[in-house]
């Protein structure tokens, strides 16, 4: 099995990519959403629920472990891996690389957590690939948690939206990296504001690949999926159709379990 996790249901966006490079994997997405959200948390906590996540899933017996939550792979992944030596670990981390390669103006922007937005990683990853263009952190508070209660589109957001890239449009900036995976969900109001003065760049494709890299076995299942919770587990399911994932539905091998993790 490949297990899946995130803060919430942000990461669901991350577990699609997979189901559709991996048609047949076996995958178990668990959401902690007993604790969420993850990005107004400090480092430790982030990393105590990590680790105690990850635990949960390798006992399960998930062969690769997918951290589809930016802040708790910044947080957390090298502690997780340093935990878990012997499980193949993908963490998700803000396009910073292929938005600097394509930029033509020069200027990016990451939106992300405010957690994302303050950490380390996010710095060393911006001074490793970007050192030729100027990037602007632009940290967008309660986004996940919008999309957690499924306010997708409401006229409020969309003027808050307009107010965070309107700034970054008018600088420049031709390469918006989404630096959270629920960010994938509010495409439908990002895109007709940005329009085509940039793009918004994404990596959960990319992350699928590097999941087909490291599964073997774990690519041939029986093409179930397993949606676990910490807390309102039924709200899973209940998503799906909400983010146009009505399809993973069809791989549900029973309904959603609570878990204690």
């Amino acid at each position: 099995m490949i297990g899946v996790f995130d803060s919430g249901i942000g990461g669901l966006s991350v577990l699609a990519a997979i189901a559709r490079a991996m048609p047949r994997a076996d995958l178990v997405y668990l959401a902690d959403t007993a604790h969420l959200p993850y990005g107004d948390k400090d480092d430790a906590y982030i990393r105590r629920r990590v680790l105690r996540i990850g635990r949960h899933l390798v006992e399960r017996g998930c062969g690769v472990i997918v951290v589809a939550c930016n802040t708790a792979t910044a947080a957390a992944v090298a502690a997780f891996r340093k935990a878990f030596p012997d499980v193949p670990v993908v963490g998700v981390e803000p396009g910073v690389k292929p938005a600097a390669a394509m930029s033509r103006s020069g200027q990016i922007a990451v939106l992300a957590t405010t957690s994302t937005a303050r950490s380390r990683r996010l710095a060393q990853l911006i001074r490793r690939h970007a050192g030729e263009v100027h990037v602007r952190i632009e940290a967008c508070p309660g986004w996940a948690t919008r999309v957690e209660t499924l306010r997708l589109d409401e006229p409020d957001f969309v003027e808050e939206a307009r107010r965070h890239l309107t700034p970054l449009l008018a600088a420049g900036v031709d390469q918006i990296v989404l630096g959270c995976t629920h960010y994938a969900f509010l495409r439908p109001v990002l895109e007709p504001i940005v329009g085509s003065q940039a793009m918004l760049v994404d990596v959960a494709d990319a992350v699928a690949r590097q999941c087909v890299r490291l599964a073997g076995e774990a690519a041939q299942g029986r093409s179930e999926l397993a949606l676990l919770a910490t807390a309102d587990p039924a709200r899973l399911q209940a998503a799906l159709p909400a983010l146009g994932l009505t399809w993973l539905g069809t791989r549900l091998s029973g309904a959603p379990c609570l878990v204690i993790a």
